[in-house]
Order: structure tokens, then sequence, then C-alpha cells
């Protein structure tokens, strides 16, 4: 759990336009205010924030690319429509890489439709999509990790969209031609 809560920290700092207290870090991070100090004395030794804000946006989340992991949960479907299966759908999702960096960007092709869900929700997905589909590699993954990967999306043209910054950090782990459109948009921030 010790990496879900540097990048549910890492996430919320990241996601805020101003600076917040431990405690509101705390509760949007939903760990422990004393997780909170600890990792916030450790980032200000590296120089990346003051106090409780970001002292360099892009540094810090370089930082968290460099700490994070690919994610090895996941199940592959053969979806005709994804996003119409999507945008319909009553479950909670967050689109990510490939069809979250089209819409945001408009740069790669969006060659399959990521989304990270809820570990409770994954017979429910399952469930729905092998009604509209077909189990196995395809052009639809569902990701399963922690749910605060979905804290600060947003929804852009009827899909849940994860935030700039998990974005970000999803297209540099996928490597290749995501890792050009993630630097990019680290332009943005």
């Amino acid at each position: 759990m010790r990496g879900d809560k540097r990048e549910r920290i890492l996430r919320v700092l990241l996601n805020s336009k101003q600076a917040l207290s431990k405690s509101e870090i705390s509760k949007q991070a939903g760990c422990t205010r004393q997780w909170v100090i600890l990792f916030l004395k450790e980032l200000k030794m590296k120089k990346l924030v003051k106090d409780t804000k970001p002292s360099n946006r892009k540094k810090l989340l370089e930082y968290w690319i460099n700490i994070s992991e690919k994610p090895r949960k996941f199940r592959s479907y053969m979806v005709k429509e994804p996003l119409e299966l999507l945008k319909k759908s009553k479950l909670d999702y967050a689109l990510t890489t490939y069809q979250a960096e089209n819409i945001v960007q408009h740069y790669l092709f969006p060659s399959r439709i990521d989304i990270y869900i809820k570990e409770s929700d994954l017979e429910s997905w399952h469930s729905l999509i092998t009604k509209h589909g077909l189990y196995g590699k395809g052009n639809f993954r569902i990701i399963i990790k922690d749910c605060h990967v979905m804290h600060g999306k947003r929804k852009i043209n009827g899909l849940f969209i994860v935030s700039l910054p998990q974005l970000i950090v999803d297209l540099t782990n996928e490597g290749a031609v995501c890792q050009e459109a993630a630097e990019m948009l680290m332009k943005r921030i």
C-alpha cells in the first residue's frame, strides 16, 4: 500500500490549483495525516514541494512517473462500439491512455480503450461487456487498480476521463508512441 499512498498524495497535490492543508490532503488522499506529513517531508528534501504546494509541477510529475508501476491487473475484451457502451453505462469508470489522450489532445490513434474501474464493480463490468462483446484479447481493457486513480476525473463529450496528471503517468508507463504524447501533454503542466 506504500506506493498507493504516495501516488494518492501526488495525485491530490497535482490536481489541486491551490495549496491545501495537510488535513485536506489527508482527507482527499484517503490516508492518515501522519503519512502526508512524512511524505511531504520527503518531497521537501527533494525540493519538489514548499509546505503543501508543488514548487515545480513538472518535476513532481516526473517523480511520480519514476515511482509508478504499469498496471498488472486487467481484463481484455473485444467490443463493438465501446464508446457507446461507456456513455450508456451507469457504472463508475475513467478512461485513460489512447482514447483519453485522443479526446484531450488528438495525437494518438485510439487503438484500444483502457478504463479504470473499482474492483468491487468487476463482475458487473464483466457481465455488461460480455453482453455486448467477447472476452479475450481485443480493443477494450478494464484495469483494476486503487480506486483513487479516478480522483480528479472529468467528463468530456459524455465520457469520464482521468485527470491530466494521471493520464500523463499512464501514457508514459504505456511507452512507445504514448510516451511522445505524454511529453506533449506535460508542456501543459
